[in-house]
């Protein structure tokens, strides 16, 4: 099992997209612009996970970037969940707080998620980038956002374990990009 693991940890070099995405983010926040995050279950955790470590500081003392983790806030989920239904929990956040600039980071193991899918299409429709942290075959997101990031793997647990080590990757990129005089820290 360890060594299933170790081949998939082996790969993510080679995932096709990374550093484009990584680059993207950075451009986003240098030009004055926010990040949104959105996934399900475990994707809405590591959603909230990107968003605290580029709020609070990964690796640096540094000033909070604007990111927001759509799956975060309980009462906006519940409350759209139950009057917009929950296909539309994530693209009813998007259409209120995104803007010509921000980015989208899309995370979905399956690539389906149809409250995803639908957010990605309200950031298109908005003028955002989307970037989709995805598995298996990239699913439906994969030729829906402008960045697919696809961690080429059945397990879903894997899969989560690849996006976590991608995220960390990203908010190492973003740091360093923009705050390159930081001390260690948070």
């Amino acid at each position: 099992m360890i060594a299933d693991h170790v081949r998939l940890l082996d790969r993510i070099a080679r995932i096709d997209g990374i550093q484009r995405s990584a680059e993207r983010l950075v451009e986003t926040l240098r030009q004055g612009h926010k990040i949104l995050v959105c996934g399900n279950g475990g994707s809405a955790a590591d959603a909230q996970h990107f968003a605290a470590e580029l709020i609070g500081g990964f690796e640096k003392r540094r000033e909070s970037l604007p990111v927001l983790a759509l799956p975060a806030d309980s009462a906006v989920l519940t409350a759209l969940g139950n009057d917009d239904g929950f296909e539309r929990v994530f693209a009813r956040q998007v259409n209120g707080l995104g803007r010509p600039g921000d980015a989208l980071v899309a995370i979905s193991t399956s690539g389906d998620s149809r409250n995803v899918v639908r957010a990605v299409e309200a950031a298109t429709e908005r003028g955002m980038t989307s970037i989709g942290l995805l598995g298996k075959d990239g699913g439906r997101l994969g030729a829906l956002v402008d960045i697919a990031v696809v961690v080429p793997h059945a397990a879903t647990p894997r899969i989560q374990e690849a996006h976590l080590v991608i995220l960390h990757f990203w908010a190492a990129v973003i740091e360093r990009r923009l705050f390159p005089e930081a001390g260690d820290g948070p």
